[in-house]
């Protein structure tokens, strides 16, 4: 019997405190030579929303966002300051739920999220209250890491940009891929066999999600400061993809 070859994931040591503007290409080889780690073919860079964010400058200081009167209205509900409701009404395409604490809304990148994933942890308040959005286009943001690091070393390399996300019907978050290049993040396996030689009909894998998931565990999610894990003996199927496949169409959504 043939066993996959052993999957090893390896927090990269030494990334600075990322500021707008920063060349993450640069920040992710520097990391990897500190670690003494090298690049291979067919390894997967996986890295922390928080660093992509920093880097495209997305941090906004909440004393530059001027509250309208349904930030206002929906501020009073759910308890939060009104400028940082205005950030998640301008990320959002449409407000679910309110409730005390939270607005869950569906991001302009289709996810479902708590604040339109804007967060104030592990983010410089000394110049006041700042609030860190989402990249603009994280699928875009691997592709161009990709090439980048590729022209830096040589080696093609899969990227992951990855965020902690809640589910639905279960508590806690998870490492989720908000961003992917190089390998399908939605693994079609319908027309294959079971151990039985039944053929799969509905199976189709978030290999996306798997991979943020697992490097997730290495990051951790507090104070710890590694913020990109390399991943190596992933078999990656050739085929390309991106973070957006892994989000449902609104029409096949059981539950809008």
């Amino acid at each position: 019997m043939n066993f996959p070859a052993p999957v090893t994931l390896t927090p990269l040591a030494g990334i600075p405190l990322i500021a707008a503007g920063d060349d993450l290409a640069a920040v992710l080889c520097g990391a990897l030579e500190q670690t003494g780690a090298t690049l291979a073919d067919g390894d997967v860079l996986v890295l922390a929303q928080k660093i992509v964010s920093k880097a495209e400058g997305r941090l906004i200081a909440l004393e530059s966002v001027t509250a309208g009167p349904r930030a206002i209205e929906l501020g009073e509900q759910c308890a939060k300051d009104p400028r940082l409701v205005e950030l998640i009404l301008a990320e959002a395409d449409e407000v679910m739920r309110v409730r005390p604490g939270v607005i869950i809304v569906r991001h302009r990148l289709g996810l479902v999220l708590a604040n339109a994933g804007i967060d104030q942890s592990n983010v410089d308040h000394d110049g006041g209250a700042a609030a860190l959005l989402l990249p603009l286009d994280p699928d875009a943001t691997c592709q161009r890491l990709r090439a980048a690091v590729a022209e830096r070393t040589g080696k093609t390399v899969a990227v992951v940009i990855i965020d902690s996300l809640g589910r639905a019907w279960r508590n806690g978050t998870l490492g989720t891929a908000i961003g992917v290049a190089g390998f399908p993040a939605l693994l079609d396996l319908r027309g294959r066999p079971d151990l039985y030689g039944r053929t799969l009909e509905t199976s189709e894998l978030g290999l996306g999600d798997e991979i943020a998931a697992a490097a997730s565990l290495v990051m951790g999610q507090a104070a710890e400061g590694t913020p990109a894990v390399l991943i190596r003996g992933l078999a990656l199927p050739a085929a390309t993809g991106t973070a957006a496949d892994l989000v449902r169409p609104r029409a096949l959504d059981l539950f809008p």
